[in-house]
């Protein structure tokens, strides 16, 4: 029979499926759910800086999110009152007594403030590791690249410093130069990359004349996002790959190890279809895998992804050839 065993920064998982963190990560009751119907690991609905500055009493200092966004500092206190860092290691801990799989915290940051010294705390609470979903958009022109890169940097620095639980770090594609950067971020002392974050998708009401949200969820169309990149790098940069985004089978959960992923996270199909796609996901590998005689996910992760030895943007240029032009 096909083992679907896997690790993830060291971690020892039954499979490379994680639930995202998410509105279905934030409660106990959802994690054991999700723990019943198979998932390899959870990553806990993330808990904000600004959250964590809140509830210290800092306040929103000149250049931060709440000088770019006037409704932040009411949102956070509006929001904090009813999931404060209190609660939110309550939860971790709560977890790790109910279930037997990985729990992951997760902060989302876009800087390198005192809010980094919460990271022990999540430690101490017993969380099997931290993602860190960092996003500065380079949307300043009076910032370089190489400024805006460095915040990445500097919280690897500072939260690698505190805490000795393995960290993953949620990245966008919105760098100028992805590769370069993925490939120093693997320098350092994370264990992850996870590929890629999803954010808040504009739109305009042109009745209420209101900025909404669209694009809540991911799609299947999607999945190209992160499996280009996947495939690219795997097998080129010093730590482990996550993907994220797109996957809403098991024939995408098989695409993102076959082009070198070492664990896939799912979050938008299980908001659509329910908790228990997880189940379908892992029959689906399991099958595929007896179908095509592999034991072990080893047998064929990266078994798609461009090798260290190859010229990636060689690689790119004929696949664009061959689509456009019917080359062979």
């Amino acid at each position: 029979m096909a083992s679907l065993e896997t690790t993830y920064m060291g971690l020892k998982l039954r499979n490379p499926i994680i639930v995202g963190s998410s509105g279905l990560t934030n409660s106990v009751e959802n994690v054991i759910e999700i723990a019943k119907e198979g998932a390899g690991a959870v990553v806990l609905k993330s808990l904000f800086e600004e959250q964590i500055n809140q509830v210290a009493n800092q306040t929103f200092e000149q250049g931060n999110m709440g000088n770019f966004y006037p409704e932040a500092q009411d949102y956070i206190q509006n929001y904090s009152t009813e999931n404060d860092v209190a609660i939110y290691l309550d939860l971790i801990e709560q977890c790790k007594a109910k279930v037997d799989i990985p729990v992951i915290a997760s902060i989302n940051c876009m800087g390198d403030n005192s809010w980094v010294n919460f990271a022990k705390k999540i430690e101490d609470a017993g969380a099997d590791a931290l993602e860190l979903n960092i996003f500065v958009l380079p949307s300043d022109p009076n910032k370089t690249g190489e400024e805006n890169e460095k915040v990445y940097f500097d919280i690897i620095e500072k939260v690698s410093n505190i805490i000795s639980i393995p960290i993953a770090i949620k990245l966008s594609y919105y760098f100028s130069g992805l590769a370069k950067t993925m490939e120093m971020l693997s320098w350092t002392k994370i264990k992850s990359l996870v590929l890629f974050n999803r954010f808040f998708s504009p739109d305009i009401d042109i009745n209420s004349f209101e900025i909404k949200s669209s694009n809540v969820f991911s799609t299947p169309a999607d999945l190209s996002q992160s499996l280009r990149w996947v495939a690219m790098l795997s097998d080129k940069i010093d730590c482990e790959i996550a993907s994220s985004t797109g996957v809403h089978d098991g024939e995408a959960a098989i695409k993102q190890l076959l082009a070198g992923a070492q664990v896939v996270q799912v979050a938008s199909v299980l908001y659509k279809k329910g908790i228990k796609e997880i189940s379908a996901i892992l029959n689906k590998m399991e099958a595929w895998m007896t179908e095509k005689k592999f034991k072990s996910i080893d047998d064929f992760r990266g078994r798609m992804c461009v090798r260290h030895d190859q010229n990636t943007a060689a690689y790119e240029r004929v696949q664009f050839m061959k689509y456009f032009s019917g080359i062979e």
